[in-house]
């Protein structure tokens, strides 16, 4: 685990003594702060990668909203105060932003790393939280600077579905990415309007929603008249059989599982009783 804000460790001459000597105890056997960050990533990259080579391995992009971002060590002095941060600095916004953009350029100098001098080249990268298609595309030139070329060697972009907008213009968005993984936890609360961590409207979260089912359709069939990747990474497949059923049925290409309902969903879909 990292632990600590990336901004903190790029500016660590710049923090007070209290929190460099924190800092300095969490980073013990590395060589430096930064090192520490793009060596942390890289190994839990390379872990999982090599462990499941020559498959492909789908690496999502850091997502942490500010509220968490703040909770890591240093974090409270780089985080802006929001009311609703699931809605706010987030995703692709973040990495484009240009105050944030060099510790985002930390992520992909581990990605580097992974795919060019360890020779991991099964490894994907997925962008998480799309807003707009000019964002998308910004991104993939983001990635392009900082060594990550769609194409090169093999390296797949692929984007995260989370919003209506990502549905509505699939077909637009996959001109920039080679792919889309569906996120039905953040798509069903922003396609039904409701905030998926208050208790008080939980009931009203369900990923079987007509208008939910219809977005991941379409997104499903603008991804397969393409030829290009489709997955789903919500949760909703673990926790609705008849969910993944649909799925599959619709073509979807993968889906994550818990994994106390793996063998369970497998043999629901394979015509098992359990």
């Amino acid at each position: 685990m990292i632990g600590i804000h990336p901004k903190a460790l790029l500016e660590f001459d710049k923090l007070d003594g209290i929190l460099q000597e924190t800092i300095t105890e969490h980073i013990a056997g590395y060589s430096g702060p930064v090192d520490f960050y793009v060596d942390k990533l890289t190994e839990g990259i390379a872990t999982i990668a090599a462990a499941f080579a020559p498959e492909p391995v789908i690496v999502r992009l850091s997502d942490f909203k500010s509220n968490e971002y703040a909770n890591l060590i240093g974090g409270r002095q780089y985080e802006p105060h929001e009311e609703n941060p699931m809605l706010g600095f987030r995703g692709a916004s973040r990495y484009l932003d240009p105050d944030f953009q060099p510790c985002f350029e930390l992520e992909c100098q581990a990605l580097c790393k992974v795919r060019d001098e360890m020779g991991l080249e099964n490894v994907q990268v997925m962008v998480p939280f799309v807003r707009t298609v000019k964002e998308g595309a910004a991104v993939i030139e983001l990635l392009e600077k900082n060594g990550l070329k769609r194409g090169v060697r093999g390296l797949k972009v692929i984007m995260m579905c989370e919003l209506p907008t990502n549905a509505l213009l699939a077909e637009q968005y996959l001109e920039s990415f080679d792919g889309m993984s569906i996120g039905s936890n953040d798509l069903t609360q922003l396609t039904l309007g409701l905030d998926r961590d208050s208790g008080i409207v939980a009931e009203v979260f369900d990923e079987r929603d007509d208008a939910v089912k219809y977005l991941i359709s379409i997104t499903i069939q603008a991804c397969l008249k393409q030829g290009k990747y489709i997955g789903i990474c919500g949760q909703g497949p673990s926790d609705h059989p008849d969910l993944a059923h649909w799925l599959v049925e619709q073509g979807i290409e993968s889906m994550s599982l818990n994994p106390d309902t793996v063998v369970e969903t497998w043999m629901f879909l394979g015509g098992a009783k359990v």
